[in-house]
């Protein structure tokens, strides 16, 4: 002897609820493994930068000559 009856609209929002369930976790590891590549690409390509020789300036630079401005009324 059933003590409740599942009708049809609600095994329908059940379906529904699971299917989203399902489709949030699978989402949610397909961002991972694309987080994940992205992270070994980044740390590469700034593995690669600190590698690139850097160019060494030939004299150090000389600091700009103040100039001062005359301020005139006319």
């Amino acid at each position: 002897m059933p003590v409740a009856k599942i009708t049809g609209q609600g095994l329908l929002a059940i379906a529904c609820s699971v299917a989203l369930l399902w489709g949030c976790v699978i989402g949610e590891r397909a961002m991972l493994r694309g987080a994940a590549a992205e992270r070994i690409r980044v740390l590469q390509e700034i593995q690669q930068l600190q590698r690139k020789p850097r160019p060494i300036p030939a004299a150090a630079p000389l600091p700009a000559a103040a100039h001062r401005r005359t301020v005139t009324l006319s």
